[in-house]
């Protein structure tokens, strides 16, 4: 398993035809071939690219629903 930082995740924004990564609780997952996440955004309230942890507590889902995903790396606190 990788390390990535903040700065790396914002480039996998799914964005022209880049993966669509996000952040939760220090574990990054490929949300890209979830037809729910095309061109980097989810319902109109979250964008790939992005830690959602703050986020994700006003979805209508919990996190198992992110461990559905692939885990592709480790997200380094801010600074690290």
């Amino acid at each position: 398993m990788r390390d990535m930082t903040v700065e790396e995740l914002s480039r996998f924004d799914g964005r022209e035809g880049r993966p669509a990564y996000v952040a939760f609780k220090g574990k990054v997952y490929d949300v890209s071939d979830s037809f729910l996440w095309q061109g980097g955004r989810h319902e109109a309230m979250h964008e790939a690219g992005k830690d959602l942890t703050d986020e994700l507590p006003s979805a209508p889902h919990d996190e198992s629903t992110l461990e559905t995903f692939p885990e592709v790396a480790r997200l380094l606190p801010s600074g690290a």
